[in-house]
């Protein structure tokens, strides 16, 4: 159990408007801070946004490597992309690591983050305490890239095709496969203006086959994007994570 004061940040991603975005909290746990999943899982459910992640130093140095792990109200998950940025951009822009490629040890293994000078930010902080972390990011301008794994994507069994039109209230469905790295289902609609519009029926998609469904299509031509994605994920107690394209 945590015996002393945790410092986080509550942390928009995917946007640079304020209260927007995909949120996420980062949990900086400084060496020699020892808590238990039990106590993550807790924090997890107190903060009740999408994801919670906890950061630990492993490896400092010219090439600092971090322990992350990420936490939903009510279960701990394999991979998490909002959240990475998130813990990375902290990482940037308070001045935590002096180097421009981070690396973080994970459940899904070695994820890297890289960041890239000249590009506008692509997230906002909220932070609880401006007093302990110094902010840098306003002095320069940079972006993240993140290095996953390769997800491949494989068919479904016909048993679990049928409810989705019913999931996402008639939206024109075009194929139905799943992720082969969890059992996601990936709906592919019509138009990324489908996916703007749906309005999906969370108890149908507690229902159907697979932890969550992602919900794409095409996007709008001068859209300035090349697809429109929703993830709605009820059974982790994420109704739906923030649309990002």
């Amino acid at each position: 159990m945590a015996t002393r004061a945790v410092r986080y940040v509550v942390i928009d991603a995917f946007t640079d408007t304020a209260f927007k975005g995909n949120p996420a909290a980062i949990c900086f746990l400084e060496d020699g801070h020892q808590v238990d999943n039990e106590w993550m899982q807790s924090v997890a459910k107190e903060f009740n946004i999408s994801v919670t992640a906890f950061l630990t130093r492993a490896v400092s140095g010219d090439n600092p490597r971090f322990n992350l792990r990420w936490f939903t109200p009510v279960a701990e998950l394999n991979l998490c992309g909002n959240a990475t940025l998130a813990a990375a951009h902290f990482l940037l822009s308070y001045g935590l690591v002096k180097c421009d490629v981070i690396e973080f040890a994970t459940k899904s293994g070695i994820l890297t983050a890289t960041k890239v000078y000249g590009i506008k930010q692509s997230t906002l902080f909220n932070v609880k305490d401006k007093n302990y972390f110094k902010y840098s990011g306003e002095k320069e301008s940079f972006s993240i890239e993140l290095n996953f794994p390769v997800c491949k994507v494989i068919k479904c069994n016909p048993g679990e095709i049928p409810s989705i039109p019913e999931t996402l209230n008639g939206a024109s469905v075009i194929n139905v496969t799943k992720r082969s790295l969890s059992d996601d289902l990936i709906v592919e609609v019509a138009s990324g203006l489908d996916v703007v519009n749906l309005k999906p029926t969370f108890d149908e998609i507690r229902n159907c086959a697979g932890t969550g469904v992602i919900v794409t299509g095409p996007a709008p031509p001068g859209s300035g994007y090349d697809i429109f994605s929703r993830f709605f994920c009820p059974k982790l107690g994420v109704d739906e994570v923030t649309p990002s394209s």
